[in-house]
């Protein structure tokens, strides 16, 4: 995909939804990065029902280690994977609170030492908590990214390098979520419901139900080598 049609596929998502945020709920730092924690492999949508009865018994670090790991387990077991996380939360709690002073750090490297806490994790806390233009590649992310052609790659790690490369800085602080949410409800993995999709003519997805249109124009008809590892 040439510069033009990343420039215009992010406008058409930016003209779309303006203001995109997570769909997680949460109220400070913390209670985001608990509820990214508990997303793994889970959906928002049961990680705040279980948020919405446990925040309001706990929603510190002080009142998750005072909680317990069993106690924990107790408003989470709806979640995938609960035993883990509840181990992850309660640790993470205590290392908050021996070298953070009960705060969440703001840097990749201090969230990452954190137990349960990935680069993904930490990419989510950074952009959604403090305004940083990070790019978090979860599935939907990856799908959108390879389907259309933005941003090619074998794995996550890959596609997150060519998102920071080739997305407009303008761009960076809501790409995460305008990919995300556009992944979750549009390009589906079965069936991306591309009739009402706002990027489809600039889409490359060899197999969508929507014809290319006017912005065909700007892709060139054959790729530069200097190009070949973004535009393939």
């Amino acid at each position: 995909m040439n510069e033009a049609r990343r420039r215009e596929l992010y406008a058409r998502l930016r003209a779309a939804n303006p203001a995109p945020t997570t769909e997680l709920k949460y109220q400070t730092p913390f209670e985001l990065l608990v509820s990214v924690v508990l997303s793994a492999q889970a959906t928002d949508v049961g990680v705040n029902k279980a948020t919405a009865k446990l925040f309001p018994v706990a929603n510190t670090p002080q009142a998750l280690v005072k909680l317990g790991e069993r106690g924990l387990k107790r408003y989470i077991k709806t979640i995938g994977l609960f035993n883990t996380k509840a181990k992850n939360v309660i640790a993470l709690s205590k290392r908050l609170l021996a070298e953070h002073g009960g705060e969440v750090p703001r840097t990749r490297e201090a969230l990452e030492a954190l137990p349960g806490v990935g680069r993904k994790t930490a990419n989510v806390v950074l952009n959604t908590a403090f305004g940083q233009p990070t790019i978090a590649v979860d599935t939907h992310i990856f799908r959108v990214a390879n389907r259309t052609g933005l941003a090619p790659g074998d794995d996550p790690a890959e596609v997150e390098a060519v998102l920071e490369r080739v997305t407009p800085d303008r761009f960076k602080l809501h790409a995460h979520h305008w990919l995300i949410l556009h992944g979750r409800y549009v390009c589906k993995a079965r069936k991306p419901d591309c009739p009402v999709c706002v990027i489809a003519d600039i889409c490359r997805y060899p197999d969508k139900t929507e014809p290319a249109g006017a912005f065909a124009s700007l892709e060139p008809q054959v790729s530069s080598p200097s190009n070949s590892a973004v535009d393939r």
